[in-house]
């Protein structure tokens, strides 16, 4: 008789942006003559850059003809691609890589969540609270250990080793970012308890700020102890087509039980290898194009458009004198509750009163609940509404 992992057994009983979109259906369906304005997934609204449509354009055209038609692509993507990222994402951050250290997924969050395999169980790691959930679901899996933190600040007063430490800079959901010199402080920690990093920038092209980085490997000794995780589907928009990439450096090492050193590098190739097919080729022409064309502007121009919509929310809900981001570094608006609802309360409260959808704070952690989420990756005419309909009643 097969047996369960009984550790799935120990996650939430729904997905937080499962739930979310199982409410919003059954509004929908119950009021088909209403608008309803969602703000709450972070899904981005503005079609694919010119320059990226192009891209698959060109990869449609290849894949047409025999002679370069090709099938199957790398487990880690192609080195053409990969070139342009170390071109245009990393050397005007005077950031050296090699080609190998890359590889191309096609998300963030899966990458995030399969590197696990390569880790004993049972581990012990450190995890934002709140933030994005596959952090913690993920671990959970795996049986590992969690300690929860708030402030970064914090992990240097653990006393307990730490196998890994999860970052997020820009948070999700909170939009903060953690400045220069406390990652400097928490890689020099890592060094020293021999931790390992996992730096989660896929909102790294929102940050408004100048006291941070844009990559972790801006900071030195970073590369022997931080793997960098990094999304297109912000960046450029690509959630209807995924692409990411991750980032292993060659110094970073793991050991087994009888205290060989195994380079993780190695490890995750052939993870990728077993387990994964390879990103797909329409995407990453699509990004390639964006960046051998010098189009970069263009999701300039897309991220530009969310960040005034963020700011548009900001600016109202502080003229309401309602606590909430302050600093503009990321494309998600965090506010406290009225009245001291739960997260939960304070959904159903917005989805009743102003037909507006968001994210309740408690689904990404404990220290979520009595905080609310909403994105400005809406329409401008959304974000505008949903405004005007908050403005005498909220």
């Amino acid at each position: 008789m097969a047996l369960v992992n009984e550790n799935y057994l120990n996650l939430s009983d729904n997905y937080l942006f499962s739930k979310i979109a199982s409410e919003k259906k059954k509004y929908i369906e119950k009021n088909k003559d209403k608008k309803l304005i969602d703000l709450s997934i972070g899904d981005v609204t503005l079609p694919l850059c010119p320059a990226s449509i192009e891209g698959i354009k060109k990869a449609a055209n290849l894949l047409s003809k025999k002679d370069t038609f090709e099938g199957y692509p790398p487990s880690s993507g192609h080195n053409f691609l990969k070139e342009e990222i170390l071109k245009y994402d990393y050397s005007p951050l005077n950031i050296n890589l090699e080609n190998n250290e890359i590889f191309i997924g096609d998300s963030s969050k899966s990458d995030i969540a399969h590197i696990l395999d390569l880790f004993d169980t049972g581990i012990t790691v450190a995890i934002q609270n709140p933030v994005y959930p596959v952090y913690l679901d993920s671990n959970v899996i795996r049986g590992n250990n969690i300690i929860f933190f708030n402030d970064a600040s914090e992990i240097l007063d653990i006393s307990k080793h730490i196998d890994i430490i999860y970052l997020c800079s820009p948070n999700n959901p909170t939009g903060q970012i953690i400045p220069k010199d406390r990652l400097k402080e928490i890689i020099n920690y890592a060094i020293k308890h021999k931790s390992l990093i996992f730096f989660d920038s896929a909102y790294e092209a929102f940050i408004q700020g100048i006291d941070t980085v844009h990559s972790i490997y801006e900071i030195a000794d970073a590369k022997k102890v931080a793997i960098e995780f990094r999304s297109f589907s912000k960046t450029a928009g690509f959630t209807p087509i995924r692409l990411s990439y991750t980032i292993i450096p060659n110094d970073i090492y793991l050991f087994s039980k009888s205290s060989n050193k195994v380079s993780l590098n190695s490890l995750f190739k052939r993870l990728k290898d077993t387990k994964y097919n390879g990103p797909s080729f329409l995407s990453e022409y699509a990004m390639y194009n964006v960046y051998s064309t010098n189009s970069l502007y263009q999701l300039k121009e897309n991220i530009d458009y969310y960040m005034k919509n963020v700011k548009l929310l900001i600016n109202f809900f502080n003229s309401k004198n309602i606590i909430g981001t302050t600093k503009i570094n990321s494309p998600y608006v965090w506010i406290k509750c009225k009245d001291n609802m739960s997260s939960w309360d304070f959904f159903y409260y917005m989805l009743d009163n102003f037909m507006i959808l968001g994210t309740p704070g408690s689904g990404f952690g404990t220290e979520g609940e009595g905080y609310f989420r909403l994105t400005g990756f809406g329409t401008r005419e959304d974000t505008l509404e949903a405004i005007e309909r908050m403005k005498n009643i909220l």
